[in-house]
């Protein structure tokens, strides 16, 4: 088996040598598309065995066997010519009626670019792929592994860094919210897919028989409006078996509120909206008034009540801003708890995003149908000896054993406690309660803190002058 860690690393040594890739945003997209075409190529010779009259939609002459795996092939100016010239060009003028593979092609390609110059060295790149053999299945889930790695450096890449949710969040929100075949799963801003292929992990375990396989490729959808991500996602999805992935680049909040039919709804709904993310001016008329702002979170948390079935269920991530924020946010939250049963609320420590944001995070969990009538929270704790997360020490999946444990059975401890839908009414629908079994210090608000401050130093000050007191007068 190759050393797929030696051959990706090399990938990037001599991506860095290429005038034409600035930084590592455009170094991961080329890498990322090059590995896309690589892993097409193979899963298409899989096709051609288990697919009754596969045809590809790729052209003959542009099919990664006819122009990248020859490694004494293309090289040099006629390489770039052809990458620039022709494969480009066609592909993103794909004819999507073909076939579904066609269309997945052609969504790829819309929007990602070339940057390398250097054909001597888009050929040094091609041969490092080529030693990847994206049908054998031990390589396959290693480079999922290497996958991650790659998905974790997107922290440098600036902005980039919001579409990376913790591996260890994502699969705790799927254990408890518990997909199972037959349902169908949605997340509307979707990133690199780590919600919808830790459902497909989960959903896969009950997959029985072909027909059953065919359930669950229905059943995953994904929406991401960015060209990284969305080709991160779909390489994702792709790596983790699925012939065709439901991964549409679109912008979820551009369809007016009122037209999301009944066809359009979806059993579960997992996904960590952007927060802190501003939506381009008209985006928020696509909504009732009471929900209209421009703050991206808040109208994926109302748009999320809509596109849920009656019964179904939901986990999101969200800004404590969220929690306690006023004006439309407490007319979404007062929504949420009339059409929706929010059970469950996980307060995150501080770091869990470190190091893409030091922003306090809350996992929702709640089921459409019926009204909330009372919030469990339960308030996550750091590891013995922990302060703080951080990219050599992320948290971690055993870390939720403990939420895990007390789920079914709930009672009040140190970490767990629950508050009934009138205290929060009469709070205005602030849902920022903070752990009644903590200490007091710990519970304060920051005008506390300061009140109780400005009482120590008075203190002080009166203490300091009884001392110059006593040593004037001792002094006399």
């Amino acid at each position: 088996m190759s050393n797929i860690t030696t051959n990706i690393k090399g990938i990037r040594d001599i991506m860095r040598k290429d005038t034409g890739v600035d930084g590592d945003a455009q170094r991961i997209s080329q890498m990322v598309w090059m590995l896309f075409m690589k892993i097409f190529a193979d899963k298409e010779e899989e096709w051609e065995i288990t697919i009754d009259d596969y045809e590809s939609p790729i052209p003959e002459n542009l099919k990664w066997q006819s122009w990248a795996a020859d490694d004494e092939g293309l090289t040099g100016d006629n390489l770039m010519n052809f990458i620039d010239n022709k494969l480009f060009p066609a592909l993103k003028e794909l004819d999507i009626s073909i076939s579904p593979q066609a269309k997945i092609i052609r969504s790829v390609f819309d929007g990602t670019y070339n940057y390398m110059k250097n054909g001597t060295l888009f050929r040094q790149v091609i041969n490092q792929i080529n030693k990847i053999d994206f049908n054998i299945s031990e390589e396959r889930h290693l480079f999922n592994d290497i996958y991650e790695t790659i998905l974790k450096e997107l922290q440098s890449a600036g902005s980039a860094g919001e579409y990376y949710t913790p591996r260890a969040v994502t699969q705790f929100m799927v254990d408890m919210v518990n997909p199972q075949l037959g349902e169908t799963v949605l997340d509307p801003a979707c990133g690199t897919g780590g919600f919808l292929t830790c459902s497909i992990e989960h959903m896969r375990k009950q997959v029985k028989n072909p027909a059953q396989r065919n359930q669950l490729q229905l059943a995953i959808k994904g929406v991401e409006k960015k060209p990284l991500p969305h080709l991160l996602c779909t390489t994702n999805l792709m790596l983790h078996g699925f012939d065709v992935p439901a991964v549409r680049r679109d912008n979820y909040l551009n369809k007016p509120y009122s037209d999301w039919g009944s066809s359009d709804k979806v059993d579960i709904v997992l996904t960590n909206p952007p927060f802190g993310g501003v939506e381009e001016d008209g985006t928020e008329t696509n909504f009732p008034q009471k929900f209209r702002t421009k703050e991206t979170a808040d109208l994926f948390l109302a748009l999320i009540m809509k596109i849920l079935k009656s019964g179904g269920r939901a986990a999101v991530v969200l800004p404590d801003g969220t929690l306690f924020g006023e004006g439309v946010k407490t007319r979404i939250k007062e929504e949420l708890l009339t059409r929706c049963n929010l059970h469950t609320i996980v307060r995150l420590p501080n770091g869990v995003f470190n190091p893409y944001t030091g922003i306090k995070t809350n996992l929702l969990f709640f089921e459409k149908g019926s009204p909330t009538k009372d919030i469990w929270y339960f308030e996550h704790p750091y590891p013995k000896g922990v302060k703080s997360y951080n990219k050599g020490k992320p948290i971690n999946i055993k870390e939720f054993d403990l939420e895990k444990a007390w789920w079914e059975k709930r009672e009040e401890n140190r970490y767990a406690w629950k508050v009934g839908v009138d205290e929060i009414i009469k709070r205005n629908f602030n849902l920022d309660i903070k752990n009644p079994f903590k200490e007091a210090d710990d519970l304060a608000s920051p005008t506390e803190l300061l009140e109780k401050y400005r009482k120590t130093e008075s203190k002080i000050s009166t203490i300091q002058d009884e001392i110059v007191k006593v040593l004037t007068q001792a002094l006399k």
